[in-house]
């Protein structure tokens, strides 16, 4: 990614703070990087030097608004690569799952990689060329009991990635998705205890094949779905 100006959601995240610093090591020009909670920005710096935060524009965006998406993503000089790993984890049992929590769920999932992958598929058209990289999970392709809405939601995101995939065709735009069990983040440890934490996937592991796929290297991937699963 040497010299090129990505846009990296969910960077200040828990998964963030292993592809972000990750990211930065290929030589980007420029990270676009959205947020909502301020204080995350702060965490995320503390962890970064002067000359990588030099690089960083951090914006303010709801990413489920689409004028606002669109905003930022004119405002940046180019757009080459794309790495979407916003997203959320939700559990209920069906017979009783609320619906406006399974919107909530398809909405931050599933609708937030569409606005993002739109409009920054419309401006690598421009261009033509671009490295789109969204975020599944195994329970898109495994799905599991109490997770309904999560599950579906992830499978969506794996369904688009592979439709802009076959569009994209013959041009040097590619995308493709991974597909990790549980991630070993802050909020995962604080939600589920660190008992199994050792067959977790590491994020810094993670950002590896995110990169890759990423990179000018992966010109030959495009529409995979690739499982990171670690000893899970």
């Amino acid at each position: 990614m040497n010299h090129k100006h990505v846009l990296l959601t969910g960077g200040t995240g828990g998964l963030g703070l292993g592809v972000t610093p990750a990211v930065l090591r290929q030589g980007v020009a420029s990270l676009t990087i959205p947020y909502r909670n301020p204080q995350e920005v702060e965490r995320l710096k503390g962890r970064l030097s002067p000359g990588d935060l030099a690089r960083i524009r951090f914006v303010p965006v709801n990413l489920l608004d689409e004028a606002a998406v669109e905003q930022m993503v004119n405002r940046m000089d180019a757009v080459d690569v794309a790495i979407h790993l916003v997203g959320g984890f939700s559990m209920g049992a069906t017979h009783s799952y609320a619906y406006d929590q399974w919107q909530k769920d398809i909405a931050l999932n599933l609708s937030s990689t569409f606005l993002v992958c739109k409009h920054s598929l419309r401006r690598m058209r421009e261009t033509g060329y671009g490295r789109i990289v969204t975020v599944g999970s195994r329970g898109a392709v495994e799905p599991g009991a109490q997770l309904a809405a999560y599950c579906a939601a992830k499978a969506g995101v794996v369904a688009l990635t592979k439709a802009i995939a076959a569009e994209t065709k013959g041009t040097q735009i590619t995308a493709n998705v991974v597909l990790p069990s549980i991630i070993d983040t802050p909020s995962n440890r604080n939600d589920m205890g660190t008992e199994q934490v050792k067959q977790w996937v590491d994020p810094a592991s993670l950002a590896h094949v995110i990169c890759f796929l990423a990179s000018e290297a992966a010109g030959d991937l495009r529409g995979a779905a690739i499982p990171v699963y670690g000893d899970s």
